[in-house]
């Protein structure tokens, strides 16, 4: 099973493990790219960032942290992503994840899961 279960989710944040969504495909300055959104432990709290990066259309490739960014002020780390928020409670993470980024609330998986989502993406776009 892929994805997390909000009680599950809820848990594992409150462990100060990241989570992480593919959101899909987005087009920045005329480059093909990809985002995804990330929650992860900061401090007292967690920070909620969103990443565009290259799309390398290869399922193989699968660790979306090493993606080049599509962040021209980025470009040699994609690093931590655009910062969208720091909060102190993970629902709230959550919340503002969702609202700002349009993730789906089922579809939320444990850091470095996402690339499994991106490689059917790859996959289905190719067929």
């Amino acid at each position: 099973m892929r994805y997390l279960s909000r009680s599950f989710l809820l848990g594992a944040l409150h462990r100060k493990t990241e989570a992480e969504q593919f959101l899909g495909p987005v087009v920045i300055a005329g480059v093909e790219g990809i985002r995804w959104v990330s929650i992860w432990p900061w401090q007292e709290g967690y920070n909620v960032s969103i990443h565009d990066v290259q799309d390398l259309d290869d399922e193989n490739r699968r660790d979306l942290s090493v993606f080049p960014s599509l962040d021209p002020d980025g470009e040699d780390d994609p690093g931590p992503g655009r910062m969208i928020g720091h909060v102190e409670d993970p629902a709230e993470a959550l919340e503002l994840a969702e609202r700002a980024t349009g993730a789906s609330p089922d579809r939320w998986v444990n850091h470095g899961v996402a690339g499994e989502d991106y490689a059917d993406f790859v996959r289905a776009r190719n067929s």
